[in-house]
């Protein structure tokens, strides 16, 4: 297992190598635009000033968690915080749900420490991440979410990147390193391997399992729907605690994520990715040839590090035989001892070192 100690004599990082075309797949259209700091209510562009849905403080703070910018990418607008080397190998760090960009408040500076650009963005219907059009379909199914950070890797010109992430965001890593290795230098994925077959999700799973996923079948009502617009931030403080049942968050640490929240297309966006998954919203017919390959269960051959915590009710920790055969590539499995759900807040310094674990996988 990974220790604080540990990571302290994990090895560097490498150089990133150059990527592969990308044609055929939805880009950010034209001129490629400069990230945008957000500016203060005042007009001056400085970091930690943002206001609106999902300002977050402390950007730019000692720590190093980085600046909030934003830039146009595909269908959306995208927040995201970046730190690190502007030339260092890029790292991309991927937030699920409830959970924002603050999950990696810790793993951020130890990996930009060790020379990589580390970016994290803001999800769909999360922060300041928005949509360019107000008639813009509110989808959030798999591939869609995945084309997002493939749109993001575009805009800001990054050819390859080491993808790493929990919940919603491994889903979205082990989705692009499946169907786009080319743009995948390596894989860090928590819970393993998430992509969805929603033919397999209509039959049921074992009776403490469903159980665990209540909020998934909550969510398929209207009644969920309405319960997640009205209490919003007391729904995701219990999901907290029930998926990290050793973790003691405070206030001030759940609060700074619950801003994410505050965010016009939220409730839709959480609404149609567990709808649709069930079976019960429809996705974009556009995508139906991506989600046919998805079902499939595509195995994935870049360099892997899954991660489970051993508290996390999801998934029962072991030794990763229940995914290890989707794996094809060089491969580690780790279980955390005392960890749940939300890995990269509960135990920064191991998700810092499965990364730099990966990049050693992929020779760097």
């Amino acid at each position: 297992m990974f220790t604080r100690r540990g990571f302290g004599k994990a090895v560097g990082v490498g150089v990133s190598a150059a990527g592969a075309s990308m044609a055929g797949l939805p880009t950010a259209a034209g001129a490629v635009p400069a990230p945008r700091a957000l500016p203060t209510p005042g007009g001056t562009s400085t970091a930690g000033a943002a206001s609106g849905p999902g300002a977050p403080g402390g950007f730019g703070a000692p720590g190093g968690f980085g600046r909030l910018k934003q830039i146009r990418a595909g269908e959306l607008d995208i927040g995201y915080v970046e730190t690190g080397p502007a030339h260092g190998p890029a790292v991309v760090l991927l937030h699920g749900w409830p959970y924002d960009i603050h999950s990696f408040a810790e793993v951020a500076p130890l990996l930009a420490a060790r020379g990589h650009r580390v970016i994290v963005p803001y999800l769909r219907g999360h922060g300041t991440t928005t949509f360019l059009s107000s008639t813009t379909f509110r989808n959030a199914q798999q591939s869609v979410v995945a084309l997002d950070i493939v749109a993001l890797l575009d805009a800001l010109r990054i050819e390859r990147a080491l993808l790493a992430g929990f919940d919603w965001g491994s889903r979205t890593a082990d989705i692009i390193a499946a169907l786009w290795p080319e743009r995948c230098r390596a894989l860090v994925s928590v819970t393993g391997y998430l992509i969805t077959n929603r033919e397999r999700q209509r039959l049921p799973l074992a009776a403490k399992a469903e159980w665990a996923w209540w909020y998934q079948y909550y969510f398929a009502t209207e009644r969920g729907r309405q319960g997640l617009h009205d209490n919003t931030r007391d729904l995701a403080r219990l999901v907290w605690t029930f998926n990290s049942p050793t973790w003691r968050f405070d206030e001030a640490t759940f609060e700074r994520t619950a801003t994410a929240f505050d965010h016009p297309d939220h409730v839709d966006i959480v609404i149609h990715n567990y709808r649709w998954r069930l079976g019960l919203a429809e996705g974009d017919p556009r995508y139906d040839r991506l989600e046919k390959r998805l079902a499939a269960g595509p195995a994935i051959a870049v360099p892997t590090v899954t991660l489970d915590g051993e508290k996390d009710p999801f998934t029962p920790a072991g030794d990763g035989t229940a995914y290890r055969d989707k794996f094809t590539g060089p491969y580690a499995h780790h279980t955390l001892t005392g960890i749940g759900h939300n890995v990269p807040q509960e135990a920064p310094e191991a998700f810092a070192e499965a990364v730099l674990e990966a990049n050693r996988l992929a020779g760097a």
